[in-house]
């Protein structure tokens, strides 16, 4: 492989934005320049140490650490015959997007329930995946005792659905979730969604509207309401502070629950919490345009919501950033409101979404624009890549620092705009809620490992440090 200089970019890393070079070598961080440093001793340092590198002119742009997305849905169970995903189509969808590790949910045929499960999924997707790659356990009823006797450090997570979800992974026997929130050493992350409530809503709702114009995917909210949420959430963080369990919400969608979490800094907290792209871009509204295309588990609510989970996340009370990217064919989604399947395509604009925050205002200003890009930069950046590395254990990934793995994304800025086409779109499902809408910034160039071909044999499993 070859060395690799980025040239005058604009560097964002631990809550320091500044303009300098970037060398890879060997598919690692070997230096990091500023700009301010001087020429003799840039020089010096590439010519005594390494050989003639690549040079890539990255004026005008951004490098950011490669994005961590730790909760997807790539939908393949081992032979590719999914329709909605499978890990060849959906990795090379989050590479387009700057993402270059993901964490692939156990909720697929057959459910990643065991250690030999779980074994087989990483043989996969090293034979599939362009991005680094690891999973997470799935806990059920009766699965409990095996699940506390792997070793943490070999999976990312255990994932506990608490509503039922698609997989069917339901947990709702009170003695396992005891003896797992006791015993176990592993992060748990959670679906929080009560399901008594659940049912209860489905049944009223469907008696009363299926079959008439009025199913629409706006009843989802009302099916999945803030109460189901709250009190799912509620139990959870009960449970994990009375045995002082390590506990990650999953998909924060209410302002309800931002009165369960604290903003502590990370290392300080035993519970945290995770929001989507989607839960911060789309609210209620929407469903009268977009329908079942944005129907996802926990739903999209009010635009109230969607306001207080950008102020949590600035505020410290929401520590991830995380797709939920959940494929499903076209033809499902385009049945009526209670047969179609929820789950949203995301990955691919998942970095673009959140930078829309930063470019599409701020880039437009004078002076405050500048220290505004940068401090939604450095937050974003807080979020997607430092906070997922930290949390869920991940080695030498999620930063700009020498020795660690080179996976970097090449940001810029559009001040224009660039619509999302359907021929862009990298989904195995061929289409996105996002069809039609402008971002103003643009993926460059994604290194993986050092890599920026493209390649399987760039991709590696992700190692952990519990």
């Amino acid at each position: 492989m070859a060395d690799t200089l980025i040239r005058n970019a604009t560097l964002v890393n631990e809550g320091a934005v500044f303009v300098g070079d970037l060398l890879i070598h060997d598919g690692r961080i070997a230096e990091i320049i500023p700009a301010d440093e001087a020429a003799e001793k840039k020089f010096s340092i590439l010519n005594s140490q390494f050989s003639t590198p690549q040079e890539v002119d990255a004026t005008g742009c951004y490098l950011l650490p490669g994005i961590i997305d730790t909760h997807v849905h790539f939908r393949d169970g081992g032979d590719g015959s999914n329709p909605a995903g499978d890990f060849a189509t959906e990795s090379r969808a989050a590479l387009a997007g700057g993402v270059t590790s993901v964490i692939d949910m156990p909720n697929t045929q057959p459910p990643t329930v065991s250690f030999e499960n779980l074994e087989e999924k990483e043989r996969m997707a090293s034979e599939k995946s362009v991005v680094n790659y690891g999973f997470m356990l799935g806990a059920t009823n009766g699965n409990i005792d095996e699940l506390l006797k792997v070793d943490p450090n070999r999976y990312a997570a255990i994932k506990l659905f608490l509503g039922s979800s698609t997989g069917n992974m339901l947990v709702d026997d009170t003695s396992s979730l005891d003896r797992l929130f006791e015993q176990s050493r592993q992060l748990i992350v959670a679906h929080c969604e009560s399901e008594p409530i659940i049912r209860n809503n489905m049944a009223n709702l469907r008696a009363e509207f299926q079959g008439t114009d009025q199913e629409t995917a706006a009843l989802h909210p009302k099916v999945r309401n803030t109460e189901a949420c709250f009190v799912s959430t509620y139990q959870a963080i009960e449970r994990a502070r009375r045995y002082h369990t390590r506990l990650h919400i999953a998909h924060i969608s209410t302002v309800t629950e931002l009165s369960l979490l604290s903003n502590q800094s990370l290392a300080e907290k035993h519970i945290t919490a995770e929001v989507t792209p989607n839960h911060l871009w789309f609210d209620d509204r929407d469903y009268a345009t977009l329908g079942n295309r944005i129907k996802c588990n926990p739903a999209i609510k009010r635009n109230e919501d969607r306001l207080a989970l950008w102020a949590a996340l600035e505020d410290g009370l929401i520590d991830t950033i995380a797709t939920d990217h959940a494929p499903h064919p076209l033809a499902a989604k385009e049945k009526p409101y209670f047969e179609a399947p929820s789950g949203i395509p995301s990955i691919q604009h998942s970095l673009q979404m959140m930078l829309e925050s930063v470019f599409a205002d701020s880039v437009k200003q004078s002076t405050a624009g500048d220290e505004l890009t940068h401090r939604g930069l450095t937050l974003l950046v807080e979020k997607m890549c430092h906070n997922p590395a930290q949390l869920f254990g991940i080695r030498e990934r999620g930063y700009l620092r020498r020795g660690y793995h080179a996976d970097l994304v090449l940001v810029r800025p559009l001040p224009n705009g660039k619509t999302v086409t359907h021929d862009t779109l990298r989904y195995k499902c061929g289409w996105s809620p996002l069809e039609g809408m402008t971002f103003h910034s643009q993926i460059e160039q994604v290194w993986v490992n050092g890599d920026n071909s493209g390649s399987t044999a760039a991709a590696q499993a992700l190692e952990y440090k519990k």
